[in-house]
């Protein structure tokens, strides 16, 4: 039995989930069923126990049972070697957001939960990760940050915030003043999420030289494009937040023709290269791609747990697609390596038959559990 896992799952008017329960002893938890019988709903449910909006990233006024008239809510117990821990979250229609409760007493901050489980997660949606846009790259190497550092997924949501009211103040030529108010504010994040992201990289690259030669997955080579084309990258928080600001100061001309702010780190790039081929992670093949990424997620969980002490929680959407039998057998076994809880869904149980005893099996329909 994992030292930390959950015992227990609520759900309430969430998603296709008029009410859900689960008592779970530990295991993995295998969720199979048809499409669209609510796997990943449970999943999504799971993932709103931590910072951020969720795997789906849906607003939060969107989660709701269509056929209920009450806020939705999930509630979980965590099993911790100091005892259990109670955490909910839910709907919360006048502050236009969410709530979160921590043994029944509201939560100072929705990062609070972190200091009782984190968690990491794969959809299919992420398949197409390395082929895809700079933006969903961005996105994943974020929610990576937030699992090791909790405040990284504020910081970034404040700067993209402080970016789009500079966006729009540059529309309506407003104060110089005013501006220069925001472009600190917006200096101030884009420094402390930048350095996160370098950082959490550069471990991340050292957790997976470490296994580089026991693991059954394919290693990422990871790195950030450059912050800025034409200089150098300042060295200190301090230093790179001058540097921007006096770089967005001279640009506001350029960025009112374009509507955009034009440089900063919502325009850098995850660049991924698969180690051992020594080629970009998006010529690989499908099953080369999925391989990589489960890689790059176990590799990250180590991470956390040497860094926290706390193993993430794993949230595998259609884990087995693309993953041959003997990769599928590994990934199982890198999974019990762990020593931590993973929710699993598919279509066909048999997927899972080399997981034997070793996992909790519940058949999803219609928003039912059996």
């Amino acid at each position: 039995m994992p030292p930390r896992y959950i015992s227990r799952l609520r759900l309430s008017a969430f998603r296709n989930y008029p009410s859900a329960a689960l008592d779970l002893d530990g295991r993995h938890l295998v969720l199979t069923g048809p499409n669209g019988a609510g796997k990943t709903n449970l999943l999504e449910a799971v993932s709103l126990l931590s910072p951020g909006r969720g795997l789906r990233r849906a607003a939060f006024e969107t989660l709701g049972n269509h056929a209920s008239d009450q806020p939705w809510a999930v509630a979980a117990t965590i099993e911790t070697p100091d005892g259990p821990v109670d955490i909910g979250t839910g709907a919360a229609p006048d502050e236009g957001g969410r709530r979160v409760r921590i043994n029944g007493a509201n939560a100072r901050t929705i990062e609070q939960m972190s200091d009782y489980l984190r968690l990491l997660w794969l959809t299919p949606a992420m398949d197409g990760l390395f082929t895809g846009p700079a933006a969903e790259r961005r996105r994943f190497l974020d929610r990576l940050v937030t699992t090791l550092i909790p405040s990284h997924s504020a910081a970034v949501a404040d700067y993209d915030r402080a970016t789009r009211q500079r966006n729009r103040l540059l529309e309506e030529d407003a104060d110089p003043l005013w501006l220069a108010a925001l472009e600190a504010e917006m200096a101030a994040h884009a420094a402390a999420l930048h350095f996160a992201r370098g950082d959490s990289i550069l471990h991340l690259q050292a957790m997976i030289a470490e296994s580089l030669e026991d693991s059954a997955f394919p290693a990422a080579q990871l790195a950030l494009t450059p912050l800025f084309e034409d200089r150098h990258e300042p060295a200190s928080s301090a230093a790179l937040e001058a540097e921007l600001k006096s770089l967005w100061a001279g640009s506001r001309g350029q960025d009112r023709a374009a509507g955009r702010t034009i440089n900063g780190p919502h325009r850098v790039d995850l660049e991924v290269l698969y180690a051992q081929k020594h080629m970009p992670a998006a010529l690989g093949s499908t099953g080369e791609q999925k391989a990589l990424l489960v890689g790059l997620i176990l590799a990250h969980a180590r991470l956390v747990q040497a860094r926290t002490g706390i193993t993430p929680f794993l949230l595998l959407d259609e884990i087995a697609a693309h993953l041959d039998p003997d990769r599928r057998a590994a990934l199982f076994v890198a999974l019990d390596a762990l020593q931590t809880q993973c929710l699993m869904t598919g279509t066909d149980p048999m997927l899972f038959d080399a997981l034997g005893e070793r996992a909790q099996r519940v058949t999803v329909r219609d928003g039912r559990l059996s």
